[in-house]
């Protein structure tokens, strides 16, 4: 099942029995346990009604007596049991395994034979970042149904949940601009999320959310400002790149939304250029391309300027750059100002020291 089938499952009033949640998206998580939660509980006595424990400072006797205590003044438990991959590293017969599982049995198939007949009264909800596929309770959750899935999106899907997001708070998000977003905020939803949240209460009450509010909201250029940058590079003008770089550098995120701008940004040239190779007119290929049909003269003066080559080149060591900021220990101004000096490369000497590479 996937995040937002168990969202419109409980959304629905349909409250399963248990549920494993699992994967390391800890928004779609977070999210699936909100919304059974406010459907299990409502608006009852939800502090006798309510009970966290942590796997790994309890057992499972102590989850099972947790679910089979009787609801208080409502209908319904509900039991939430944390970080249960730390019960995955404990063998089965392991001699420092809790007295109370004596039967030998670890405390993972203890639950998967309470998922069996469980607590028609109690809501179990069951989470962690990973667990061994062929363990009884995987198996047995993903015919049952109760396994919720909650993995990274992939890149290409990040625009669709932006979009969502941003109608379930009553804005309108044109798709480029929702790439926009995606590109400097993502991949984790919850920065996501965050990022549209933010959006939402800048542009005000059911207004729509423009790359203008991106500007000023999330990142501290406007895509003029990269346009210059992008223009200083591609004239391997290399202390007037270093110097608009110096005017666009934000310490606080470590340059990784400058990076996102600047792919954004080569990649509406990289469609503008297929689409002009294609046959359409400027203003056709800049709407394909995702931006306003009067800057078609100006995107195919860039295009000229570079080649689809290079901007392919230049799309390549942003990726590379967005992995070292992410994982390396580096500095990252160094990281982003090396970008900017390979970027600066002739296409054919960068060609050439690949080679000798």
């Amino acid at each position: 099942m996937t995040p937002d089938e168990a969202v419109d499952l409980a959304q629905k009033g349909t409250v399963l029995p248990v549920y494993l949640i699992l994967g390391e998206e800890t928004y779609s998580a977070e999210r699936v346990l909100g919304t059974v939660r406010r459907a299990a509980l409502g608006r009852g006595a939800v502090e006798f009604n309510e009970e966290k424990l942590m796997a790994g400072e309890v057992d499972a006797d102590r989850v099972i007596a947790a679910v089979r205590m009787v609801p208080m003044m409502a209908p319904r438990r509900l039991v939430i049991v944390r970080s249960i991959e730390r019960w995955d590293t404990r063998r089965d017969d392991d001699d420092d395994a809790p007295a109370a599982d004596s039967d030998r049995k670890s405390a993972l198939d203890r639950l998967a034979d309470y998922a069996a007949s469980p607590v028609s009264t109690t809501c179990l909800a069951l989470l962690g970042t990973k667990l061994d596929g062929r363990r009884k309770i995987v198996s047995v959750a993903r015919k049952g149904g109760w396994l919720v899935a909650c993995e990274p999106l992939p890149r290409g899907a990040l625009p669709a949940f932006v979009v969502r997001l941003s109608a379930e708070r009553g804005h309108a998000i044109d798709p480029e601009v929702a790439e926009l977003v995606a590109e400097v905020a993502g991949p984790e939803l919850a920065s996501v999320a965050d990022a549209i949240e933010r959006l939402s209460l800048y542009v005000g009450e059911g207004r729509p959310i423009t790359e203008d509010a991106i500007a000023t909201c999330l990142v501290r250029m406007r895509q003029s400002t990269v346009w210059e940058l992008l223009q200083a590079v591609g004239r391997r003008e290399l202390g007037a790149a270093l110097v608009a770089l110096d005017d666009v550098y934000d310490p606080r995120d470590r340059g990784l939304r400058l990076i996102g701008l600047l792919a954004w940004s080569l990649r509406q040239l990289i469609k503008f250029e297929a689409a002009t190779r294609g046959g359409a007119g400027l203003e056709e290929a800049a709407r394909l391309a995702g931006a306003p049909p009067f800057k078609g003269r100006e995107l195919a003066a860039q295009v000229r300027r570079l080649g689809g080559t290079q901007l392919e080149r230049w799309l390549l060591l942003l990726s590379e750059a967005d992995l070292e900021l992410k994982g390396s220990k580096r500095p990252a101004r160094a990281t982003v100002e090396d970008l900017i000096m390979r970027m600066c490369e002739p296409l054919a000497s960068a060609s050439f020291a690949r080679r000798e590479g």
